[in-house]
């Protein structure tokens, strides 16, 4: 089972020299990934769905993964997740790639929709386009990404004649992981993805997901497809030995864990001890 640390540019912990001991701590301690999360506006005051207060610090997922680059040589980096349909994506396979590069082939796409209308009203994005946006931005950047002589002709995003370098040091280019627990969210990981990414989930949650990735593999006609995903899962609550094995059981790849800051001492001495004590326990 792989190991990733998520969240390092979200909440308290996100200050430049925190990120930079935690991510350290967590490649010497064994983790395989360190993940972002994402919300470049919240709401305020909070509502729901929104699901933190607004005086809650992201980072932007692009310059904390660059931070994450320079300051670590064997983590792989993911976004976990970009909501893909508020981006420009010619924009993001430009600053993706230079991520890939500047890390020596460390990152991993993450990619999701999105739930809460008032941020695309604040990025000026119509909430009922982002399925669509998502399917064709992933698109875009493959294409970028893959082709000699690249050209596109979308909904949203036209180009020719054209190019953009560097390309990814990773071939065909960096895992694309898609996020999210709905019948279209498994579809498109099976249509557009080489993972998935479910979030806050338990084991029966879990093993609901799965089912749902496989049936919507089936429905393609493409039942392999899903043996070809890898499963990345933050669960819900704290994880010990046996109950890695009940995620790995059901066909988990890797758990990525939110760290607990529990205890006495620093943010920094607590997230820390999460960090060494979750080694320990489960690398």
């Amino acid at each position: 089972m792989k190991l990733g640390y998520t969240g390092f540019n979200a909440g308290p912990l996100a200050q430049p020299q925190m990120i930079a001991d935690l991510l350290k701590c967590a490649e010497e301690a064994g983790f395989e990934s360190a993940w972002t999360g994402e919300h470049v506006v919240v709401i305020d005051p909070q509502e729901p769905p929104s699901p933190v207060p607004p005086e809650f610090p992201f980072i932007d997922t692009v310059a904390a993964l660059s931070f994450a680059a320079g300051v670590t040589t064997k983590l792989k980096l993911g976004s976990g997740i970009i909501l893909l349909a508020q981006r420009n994506p010619v924009v993001l396979a430009k600053e993706l790639a230079s991520i890939d590069v500047l890390s020596g082939g460390r990152l991993i796409f993450g990619v999701g929709v999105g739930y809460i209308p008032r941020e695309f009203e604040a990025i000026g994005v119509a909430y009922e386009e982002r399925g669509a946006r998502v399917d064709e931005h992933i698109e875009v950047i493959r294409t970028l990404w893959t082709q000699d002589k690249p050209a596109f002709d979308g909904q949203f995003t036209q180009f020719d004649r054209i190019q953009q370098k560097p390309l990814p040091v990773q071939k065909p280019h960096p895992p694309i992981v898609i996020g999210g627990m709905s019948p279209v969210a498994y579809e498109r990981a099976i249509r557009q993805g080489d993972g998935w990414y479910g979030y806050g989930q338990n084991e029966d949650a879990v093993a609901a997901s799965i089912e749902g990735l496989k049936d919507a593999a089936r429905q393609a006609g493409r039942a392999s497809r899903f043996d070809e995903l890898e499963i990345s899962v933050t669960p819900r609550g704290p994880v010990d030995r046996d109950r890695l094995r009940r995620f790995e059981d059901l066909g988990v790849h890797r758990l990525n864990l939110v760290p607990s800051l529990a205890g006495d001492g620093s943010l920094l001495d607590r997230a820390r001890r999460f960090v060494e004590g979750t080694a320990v326990a489960l690398v």
